[in-house]
C-alpha cells in the first residue's frame, strides 16, 4: 500500500501543473493539438504514464471525480477516457474500489502442472465432506468463494419474473401439471436449434428433458454401467460426478488432465488397454474445477478412440455457453457417428439454478433413458414452459452476452487478486470460459485445514480433496469467480494472509 501512496503523490505533482510545459504534465494539455478530443488527450497521457512505469500494474489511478476536478473536465469526458483505456487493456474497473492498471499477461502466475493420479481404480467416498461443504455454502453470513453458483443479477431476475408471470397467466392450470418424457416439445426444439452452434445436428426427438444436469448424469450412468464397473474420469473433475459414481457403486479411474487442454488421450488409451473401462466421463468445455477446454481436434480423436472400443462417453457441457472468446466451442457429440456420446447439459449456470432444468441427448441409449425418466422422476411443466419462452423470446442471448463479459472480467480480477495476495509458490489456471479458478498452493499447505481456518474468518472455499476419489489435491482450492466486488477482494486478501501463515509452519 505504501508503494501506491508514493506513486499517487508523484502523479498528483504532475497533475497540479504550474503551466510551464512540464513533460507528461496533464495541466499542459492546453498546448496540445486542439483537433484531438479532450478524452483522447487524457487517455494518451495516462497511457504514457502507465508505459513509463509511473503507474505499475495493479496500482490505482485517480478516481473519475478526482480527475474531473484536477483537469477541469466533465465527468463524462473522464469516463470516456477511462473507457478507452479499458478497451485498450491498460486499465480495469473494480467495483466499489476504482480503476487500476491492468496486470500484464507476462506477470501471471504459472499454471498447475498436468495431474498425475494413481493408475488403479478407486471406490469413491466423499459424501460426508461434500455435505459439510454444502451446508456452509448456504450460510448467508459467509463470503462465498466456494460453491460454483452463478451471479444472478437483478436484470436477469426481472426478466425471468416477467416470463414466469406471463406463462402462469397464459397457461393457467396447465403450468402446474407433470410433463411426461421426453419433455416439452417447444423446449426441445429450442435446445436443438441452439446446439447447431456447437456442431450438433439434433432433432427435438433426440433430446430428453431432466430435472437438472445431475439427474441427467445419474440416468446416463444408470443406462451404461452396473455396480462395480470402472468409469474413467478427468482428474481433477467435478465432485458431483464423483458423488454420483459413489451412489452407483462405481469405481473411478482418474486420468491425467492438462489445465488448459483437458484429458490426456494418451493416458486414456493406455488405461483402456489395461482396464475393463465401461464408460468415460468428461467436462469437455471449461472443466470444473480446472476450466480446461478440450481442443476440437482432440474431441474428435477422443470420440474416435472410444468408438473403436465401443465405450460410451458421458459428456457434460453445462458451461459450454459461458465462453470468453468469439465463438462457441464444439462438443464431442458433434463428432459422434455411432450414438455412443451421451451429451448432458443444464440451464443452472447461465439462467437459474432454482428452475432446476437439464437435458440429455443420449444417442443409442435414448429409449432406456426415457424409460428411466418416466419411471423415476417425471418433470414439472412450469420450468420447461419458462425456459422455452425465455429462449424463444431472445432474452437468453442478451443475458449470455452480458454474463460472458462479466465472468471474463471477474475471472481476470480474481486472478489478479490471487497474484497480489497469495504467497510465492502459488499456481493458477487460466480458463477461457466458465466461472471458477483452480489454485495450487505451496506444497505444505493443506487446503482442508485452510478451509477450517477460513471458515472462522467468515470465508468459504472448496478444498481440493473433493475433486478426486483419492484426495490427491490436498494443496489445491477452487474459487468461484462469478461475482467480484470489494468484499470479495478483501476476502481474497485475508485468505492470502491465512495461506502465508500456514505456509510458514
Amino acid at each position: 500500500m505504501q508503494i501506491i501512496k508514493s506513486v499517487t503523490i508523484t502523479v498528483y505533482d504532475r497533475i497540479n501543473c504550474t503551466g510551464q510545459n512540464i513533460p507528461n504534465c496533464y495541466g499542459c494539455m492546453s498546448t496540445a493539438n486542439p483537433k484531438i478530443p479532450r478524452y483522447q488527450e487524457l487517455a494518451e497521457r495516462l497511457a504514457e504514464l502507465i508505459h513509463q512505469g509511473t503507474y505499475p500494474p495493479g496500482t490505482r489511478i485517480p478516481s473519475v471525480r478526482q480527475m474531473s476536478g484536477q483537469q477541469n473536465l466533465s465527468i463524462s469526458t473522464v469516463l470516456e477516457a477511462y473507457s478507452l483505456l479499458e478497451r485498450q487493456g491498460l486499465i480495469e474497473a473494480r467495483p466499489q474500489s476504482g480503476y487500476y492498471v491492468h496486470t500484464q499477461p507476462e506477470e501471471r502466475l504459472p499454471e498447475p502442472e498436468t495431474s498425475s493420479p494413481r493408475r488403479d481404480p478407486s471406490l469413491v467416498s466423499l459424501h460426508e465432506l461434500v455435505m459439510m461443504l454444502m451446508r456452509d455454502s448456504a450460510n448467508p453470513n459467509l463470503v462465498q468463494l466456494g460453491a460454483a453458483l452463478p451471479h444472478l443479477d437483478s436484470q436477469l431476475i426481472q426478466k425471468l419474473n416477467r416470463v414466469i408471470a406471463k406463462v402462469i397467466r397464459h397457461q393457467g392450470v396447465n403450468a402446474h401439471q407433470y410433463h411426461f418424457p421426453p419433455g416439452l416439445e417447444k423446449l426441445r426444439t429450442q435446445i436443438a436449434r441452439r446446439m447447431v452452434n456447437a456442431g450438433c445436428h439434433l432433432s427435438p426427438a433426440d433430446i430428453l428433458i431432466t430435472s437438472g444436469g445431475t439427474e441427467a448424469i445419474d440416468f446416463s450412468l444408470h443406462a451404461v454401467c452396473r455396480p462395480g464397473d470402472i468409469v474413467a474420469i478427468e482428474s481433477p473433475s467435478y465432485f458431483g460426478a464423483f458423488q454420483t459414481l459413489e451412489v452407483h457403486g462405481l469405481r473411478a479411474l482418474e486420468i491425467p488432465t492438462h489445465p488448459r487442454d483437458g484429458i490426456s488421450l494418451e493416458a486414456l488409451e493406455f488405461a483402456i488397454e489395461h482396464n475393463p473401462i465401461r464408460a468415460v466421463f468428461v467436462i469437455s468445455n471449461f472443466n470444473n474445477p480446472l476450466g480446461s477446454k478440450i481442443p476440437d481436434d482432440r474431441k474428435k480423436a477422443l470420440v474416435e478412440l472410444l468408438a473403436r472400443h465401443e465405450i460410451p462417453l458421458i459428456e457434460n457441457d453445462i458451461s459450454g455457453e459461458l465462453y470468453f472468446g468469439e465463438k462457441r466451442p464444439l462438443v464431442c457429440k458433434a463428432f459422434d457417428t455411432k450414438g455412443l456420446v451421451l451429451l448432458v447439459s443444464s440451464f443452472s449456470k447461465d439462467i437459474s439454478p432454482g428452475l432446476h432444468l437439464g437435458w440429455v441427448a443420449a444417442g443409442r441409449y435414448s429409449a432406456e433413458m426415457e424409460w428411466l425418466k418416466f419411471t423415476l422422476s417425471p418433470s414439472p411443466t412450469l420450468p420447461q414452459l419458462v425456459i422455452a419462452e425465455f429462449l424463444a423470446g431472445g432474452s437468453y442471448d442478451q443475458s449470455l452476452r452480458r454474463i460472458r463479459r462479466e465472468y471474463a472480467r471477474n475471472v481476470e480480477r480474481m486472478s489478479d487478486a490471487v497474484m497480489r495476495y497469495f504467497p510465492e509458490g502459488t499456481r493458477l489456471t487460466r480458463p477461457s470460459g466458465g466461472l471458477v479458478l483452480w489454485v495450487q498452493l505451496p506444497e505444505n499447505v493443506d487446503s482442508l485445514e485452510l478451509y477450517k481456518i477460513a471458515l472462522q474468518g467468515g470465508i468459504t472455499l472448496v478444498p481440493g480433496h473433493v475433486f478426486s476419489a483419492t484426495y490427491q489435491f490436498s494443496n489445491f482450492i477452487r474459487l468461484n469467480a462469478a461475482e467480484f466486488n470489494y468484499s470479495t477482494e478483501r476476502a481474497i486478501e485475508r485468505l492470502g494472509g491465512m495461506i502465508v501463515e500456514l505456509a510458514k509452519r
